[in-house]
């Protein structure tokens, strides 16, 4: 546009300008209708890719909290939004602000499946190609590598009830073996293994551990020895679909479960795990790809229906669902992205983002309520 107009300044060459403005011609012929919630509840839209030749599937994101600095310089760290895109690039953000701070750490080559913060002022990253890479908050730069996995790494997490325990670290790899760290020698103090199809994450609840495996959700006392299975609906089985994500509420004895490739999220009480107490269908929806829970709120992240409300102009338009765990039900429906939903992270309960698959490649910025 700039080159036409600069080539003549005359009336024809504007109006040459203006048609080349094709976005803006396609917005006020025909506008963007934004469902209220959505407008009401998307704070903000930031791209990874901007300094990329192509868009980039968000693959995880993690915030990580500010806090006040003893170094040289003093004063307070900003919290941070760590983005994981395709072929091991990590991007940084300013979450004050939500501008860009890192534009690429490289981390190996391969898909990043998980990340984990840790308050020695790390951030821990599991990969494909079987490494923990470890960040160092400060420098920005990965120093450290834990090479004990011998498959890919897919899940990290911590006992969050003492922040400063340094035992309660556990990464997982698609094998089945667990691994319990010391983060701060970063030895490994116990290893267990886990007889399942593919174990895609592990999550400490009331200081037991549940693992995703595939077929089954499974919780183990922290010795390793399963004390709980619960196994695929048989319907589900028949139809070789596995289980995507999960969130335990133990307050309330539930857990819920997605599939990728069922619009509907099921939920078990954990005292009676034989057969799924109820299933909710999730409207415009052909997938579950991952789960939050934030405040007493569960947050999806869905994959869209081609066709049946989730295809326009050729895109899909996939959902993230707010849902109420007390009375069962959708209480939000957020369309933002116009591919899957890849992952959800939590900022202080604040705000909650998601980030998509690489035809849209955005991640969004949710008010929560």
């Amino acid at each position: 546009m700039d080159a036409v107009t600069g080539c003549l300044q005359t009336q024809r060459s504007i109006i040459a300008a203006s048609k080349l403005a094709y976005f803006d011609k396609i917005k006020h012929e025909v506008p963007m209708m934004v469902p209220k919630t959505t407008s009401e509840t998307l704070k903000h839209k930031i791209n990874p890719s901007l300094d990329l030749a192509e868009p980039q599937t968000v693959h995880v994101l993690l915030y990580t909290p500010g806090h006040l600095t003893y170094n040289d310089s003093g004063g307070m760290m900003n919290p941070k939004l760590w983005v994981a895109l395709s072929g091991g690039k990590v991007v940084v953000f300013d979450a004050a602000s939500w501008s860009m701070l890192q534009d690429c750490i490289q981390v190996g080559e391969s898909q990043l499946n998980c990340m984990l913060g840790l308050v020695q002022e790390q951030v821990w990253i599991g990969s494909q190609d079987s490494v923990i890479y470890i960040i160092d908050t400060h420098s920005m730069s990965c120093n450290k590598q834990l090479t004990e996995h011998r498959h890919e790494v897919t899940g990290l997490t911590m006992d969050t009830r003492d922040q400063h325990s340094s035992q309660q670290t556990y990464s997982c790899s698609c094998d089945g073996t667990i691994l319990q760290w010391d983060s701060a020698s970063l030895k490994v103090k116990r290893q267990f293994y886990l007889s399942c199809d593919r174990l895609s994450s592990i999550q400490i609840h009331n200081g037991t551990l549940w693992c995703c495996c595939g077929d089954s959700i499974m919780e183990l006392k922290k010795s390793g020895t399963p004390q709980k299975r619960i196994a695929l609906p048989d319907d589900f089985q028949s139809m070789s679909s596995s289980f995507s994500c999960f969130i335990v509420i133990p307050e309330r004895g539930q857990l819920w479960t997605g599939c990728a490739d069922s619009g509907e999220l099921c939920l078990w009480h954990t005292n009676n795990h034989r057969h799924p107490s109820k299933r909710i269908s999730l409207p415009g929806s052909s997938g579950v790809t991952c789960m939050i829970r934030v405040k007493d709120q569960l947050w999806v992240g869905c994959r869209g229906r081609a066709g049946v409300g989730g295809q326009c102009d050729g895109q899909l338009r996939s959902q993230v669902m707010v849902m109420d765990p007390e009375s069962h039900t959708v209480a939000k429906e957020l369309q933002a992205h116009s591919d899957s939903i890849q992952t959800l992270c939590s900022a202080e309960d604040r705000y909650v983002l998601s980030g998509s698959a690489r035809r849209d490649g955005k991640i969004a910025i949710w008010k929560v309520e």
